[in-house]
């Protein structure tokens, strides 16, 4: 019989004690446990092992042995205890949930012998933890449970194989991931992600409606931009300055200037290897644990995971989808401490689709200056603005105040894969004096950015801005915009609010409906009964189970196809 694994049995004491993943997770939420959805299916699908922690805390909540939850140990049967005098003799009593412990107390020898011929035709139960009722015994049981955990504590040094040991007998060292990853997710690319590349490799086709990436939908970076790419590759063959070429950094600024940020300069500049690496680097330079930043719910999950990776606290202001989901101002005051750094916006918004107008980003200013706040400002798809809206960069309002703005060239300009983003400080610069520092020392320690991609940021931002071709009635990303809000909004149990920017949609399922209490196994039943990839609505850091979101970038016939599955899914679905 195949060998049992810690997946096995996590499964099974689930089973036998009617919980789903789900319930793990809001019973670690009122232990103030951190355990996410995501963790718990990749433990249940084999991916990984939680570390001692997190591992303690399943086996109490499933009542079970933390050795055998671990590696399969079975619960030791304990020694016979000398027989005390009458008046104190201890009596040993299994608890009647407890059949594992009575088995072993309590039968006979002889059908011992019958239960482990059984055990090997019938999966065995999850062993419970035995109790006793009388003081001895726990005694006894404690001061054994107490060694056994002193010596899992201790370290074990690898025994020291001698010349004539066999190498299949040597010891094997195993390396487990850092703690510091414990409590990191990023579900864009999360579980649901790899059960679809699982079904690719089998030869599954699947619409992969998760990740905004142009190119693989038929999206074509500009001409110019390749043939001034191609040109100037002999001239990147070597490392630029750490923030960038000045030809770059140059075109950057004037774009900042333009779009009315203070005090900037050529050494305010930095390029990365897209957003994402300078997200990183500005977490990790400013966050010492249990410092608190505020990041929107939902939010673009790399922020709560490089808040986290960083040591920091990561605390979300919600974003009310009754108000064109613009973040509550009121939510984000209470939310406020002694230990809260900076506060996150991301504007036009990824999930949402969001664009904030100026008396809601002069609100979040009155709060960022009554509190002496950093403010970070994701505007990433800045110049993907529709129906004729204007985007306002929030700098641009607090002089005052210490921003870092990013943005890029990843989806104005259709190049996700050359990796080309910045990011620009601005406003009052001197309270930030040590931690432009940490900024650029971790940006000097990562060398520079891709150079080859860099070379074209001046052409990219000054030159024929295709882009406006597709956010306009009749262009592409704009007439995908329609079809989807529309094709959503007439199904059953799906309610939608309409999207200003970028090329995302976030719908909200109606839970009672169709009975749903876990959205990532909602993705995941779409997806393999209909092939079609989302992302679930926590994978956002957003709390409940309703939502999820949509990349709008494939064709409409495409897109058609994918509404019309959804609809058919909806019509017998229930979780």
């Amino acid at each position: 019989m195949a060998k049992q694994t810690f997946a096995d049995r996590l499964v099974l004491a689930m089973d036998q004690r009617g919980l789903k993943q789900i319930d793990l997770v809001h019973i670690a939420a009122q232990n103030h446990v951190k355990l996410g959805k995501s963790q718990v299916s990749q433990y249940i699908s084999g991916k990984t092992i939680p570390r001692a922690g997190v591992m303690e805390f399943l086996a109490d909540t499933l009542g079970v042995s933390k050795e055998w939850l671990a590696d399969g140990t079975p619960i030791p049967v304990a020694k016979p205890i000398e027989p005390a005098p009458a008046a104190t003799a201890a009596k040993v009593e299994p608890t009647p949930a407890s059949p594992h412990f009575q088995n072993a107390a309590s039968q006979p020898a002889a059908s011992a012998a019958t239960t482990a011929s059984s055990s090997t035709t019938q999966p065995a139960a999850a062993p419970v933890r035995p109790t006793t009722t009388t003081a001895a015994a726990q005694t006894g049981f404690a001061a054994a449970a107490t060694a056994a955990a002193a010596r899992a504590a201790a370290p074990h040094p690898a025994p020291q194989p001698t010349p004539n040991t066999p190498l299949e007998a040597r010891h094997m060292r195993t390396f487990a991931k850092s703690s510091k990853l414990d409590n990191v997710l990023y579900d864009v690319r999360g579980p649901v992600v790899d059960e679809a590349n699982r079904m690719e490799d089998a030869g599954t086709q699947v619409l992969k409606l998760n990740i905004g990436n142009p190119a693989t939908f038929g999206f074509r970076t500009p001409d110019e931009v390749i043939y001034d790419m191609r040109r100037q590759l002999t001239d990147c063959e070597g490392y630029s300055a750490s923030r960038g070429l000045f030809s770059a950094r140059k075109a950057i600024m004037q774009y900042s200037q333009i779009k009315g940020l203070p005090n900037v300069t050529m050494d305010d500049i930095y390029t990365g290897n897209g957003v994402s690496e300078l997200i990183n680097i500005c977490m990790s330079a400013l966050l010492d644990s249990g410092d608190e930043i505020l990041i929107p719910s939902p939010d673009y999950p790399l922020w709560t995971a490089c808040a986290t990776l960083a040591g920091g606290t990561p605390v979300h202001y919600i974003c009310d989808e009754q108000a064109e989901w613009y973040p509550d101002m009121d939510d984000i005051r209470s939310k406020i401490t002694s230990r809260t750094k900076a506060i996150v916006i991301i504007n036009p918004n990824n999930p949402t689709g969001a664009l904030y107008p100026r008396e809601v980003l002069q609100e979040i200013v009155d709060i960022a200056r009554e509190h002496q706040l950093i403010i970070f400002s994701d505007e990433i798809y800045d110049r993907l603005v529709m129906d004729g809206e204007e985007h306002v960069s929030i700098a641009s309002m607090a002089p005052d105040l210490f921003c870092v703005t990013f943005s890029g060239l990843s989806k104005s300009h259709m190049i996700a894969g050359f990796r080309i983003g910045w990011m620009v400080l601005s406003g009052n610069k001197r309270i930030a004096r040590d931690y432009i520092l940490g900024l650029n020392m971790l940006s000097n320690m990562r060398l520079c950015s891709n150079v080859p991609a860099q070379s074209i940021v001046q052409t990219a931002l000054w030159g024929h801005q295709s882009v406006q071709d597709y956010i306009v009635p009749g262009g592409r990303i704009y007439e995908q915009r329609e079809f989807v809000y529309n094709a959503l909004k007439d199904i059953p149990g799906i309610s939608v609010v309409k999207p200003k920017a970028a090329f995302y949609i976030f719908p909200k399922i109606d839970t009672a409906r169709f009975n749903i209490t876990d959205d990532v196994q909602f993705a995941l039943d779409l997806l393999r009964e209909k092939r079609i990839l989302v992302v679930q609505g926590t994978g956002f850091n957003w709390s409940h189970p309703d939502h999820f979101r949509v990349v709008y970038l494939p064709r409409v016939e495409v897109l058609g196809t994918a509404m019309e599955q959804l609809a058919d899914f909806l019509m017998y679905y229930r979780q």
